[in-house]
């Protein structure tokens, strides 16, 4: 669920800004195919929408979100969420968001530091049982850094795997470097921080999230099962093909949500106007104190090939545009990213239910070059 390779194009993007000449993928005649009609999007910011006319490709469903402080300045859908059903995405389609699912998880023990409940500085084995000598370590900073040296993952992302069975996994698995010596991008690190907000709180992952981060935020369109989805208004993936994968539910998931190799590290379902009410959570102290947003958004480790850091769950670099945190999440089929430019309290959300054409598009080629450009037409306004 990670992409951690494209965090250079994304560096190099920050570092030298955007031009406005630049193509995405070429439009075909009359622009973007299937844009939603301009009398239902809410809402729709000109310059933004004159702008992805312009740069994305027909066929694309697409639903883009861009706010600046608390105003919701676009936030519109382009394309069909559903092609069977002839549903056009709109600004309140359900989306999987991948790995921007761990900006949520991170959030979540920070919140649990807050209560003095734990301390990032704990080691595992404050909150876990039966942890092996190699692993006995690693702190849950080093999990929420990517630095405690765990496996990217311990199988595929619908495989089954319960709790126990991901608590057992990684404590056997063999450690890809020596605990807090090197970023190395685990799912792996993230799910364990999943069970441990369990286990701390007593309440399971997606409650505890509910209920400390997404109702004070208002965010109630967010999580795995929780929201009692309507079926029709979850996006349906599509392959580079144009085939239909289906739902994420259409997957194999346990009753309560995906398996333990997706949970706390990717498979949330959201949507932009959702991840607008997070952003807005994120600039004030309704959610998480100063102190602890300051933890989430610093540059926790450097990155190797690249001038950037992670944070806790958030990408940071420091540019001229002040610093900006980022994150992306992607599968097969769908591609989705999230960014916050501190300085300006402007964030960025996009997210593609069929990312990659094949032989015409691949959304994550530009991923960044399209974000700077809405950011940029944000920020012209100041």
């Amino acid at each position: 669920m990670g992409r951690v390779g494209s965090l250079v194009l994304f560096l190099a993007l920050t570092l030298v800004g955007c031009s406005d000449a630049h193509t995405v993928a070429g439009p075909g005649p009359g622009g973007a195919q299937g844009a939603t009609p301009p009398a239902s999007r809410s809402p729709a910011d000109a310059d933004i929408d004159r702008y992805l006319d312009r740069v994305l490709p027909p066929g694309a469903g697409i639903t883009v979100a861009a706010a600046r402080g608390g105003e919701l300045t676009h936030c519109a859908g382009r394309g069909l969420a559903d092609r069977a059903a002839k549903t056009p995405a709109t600004c309140d389609t359900v989306y999987d968001v991948m790995s921007i699912t761990k900006q949520f998880t991170a959030a979540a023990i920070l919140k649990l530091e807050m209560s003095g409940r734990l301390r990032v500085s704990d080691r595992i084995g404050a909150h876990l049982s039966s942890v092996p000598e190699d692993k006995r370590a690693i702190t849950l900073h080093q999990l929420l850094s990517h630095t405690a040296g765990l496996p990217e993952s311990l199988g595929d992302d619908y495989d089954p795997l319960s709790r126990q069975e991901l608590l057992a996994g990684a404590m056997k698995a063999r450690l890809r470097s020596a605990p807090g010596t090197e970023f190395r991008y685990s799912n792996v690190g993230y799910s364990l921080l999943a069970a441990i907000v369990e286990k701390v709180s007593g309440q399971s992952y997606e409650r505890y999230l509910a209920d400390h981060l997404f109702k004070p935020a208002g965010m109630s369109h967010t999580g795995y099962v929780l929201p009692a989805w309507k079926r029709e208004r979850v996006a349906v993936e599509y392959d580079r093909h144009g085939r239909p994968r289906g739902r994420p539910m259409d997957h194999p998931w346990a009753p309560d949500g995906p398996s333990w190799n997706l949970r706390g590290n990717g498979g949330m379902l959201s949507t932009a106007r959702d991840m607008f009410r997070w952003h807005r959570a994120l600039t004030g102290d309704g959610v998480l104190s100063a102190t602890a947003r300051r933890k989430l958004f610093a540059p926790q480790v450097r990155v190797p090939e690249l001038d950037g850091a992670y944070g806790y769950g958030w990408v940071v670099v420091d540019s001229d545009d002040g610093r900006v945190a980022w994150h992306d999440g992607g599968n097969d089929w769908s591609l989705a990213t999230v960014a916050e430019f501190r300085r300006d309290k402007i964030m960025v959300f996009w997210v593609s239910n069929h990312a990659y054409q094949k032989g015409k598009w691949n959304l994550e080629d530009d991923q960044m070059k399209l974000t700077h450009g809405i950011a940029e037409r944000l920020r012209r306004r100041a």
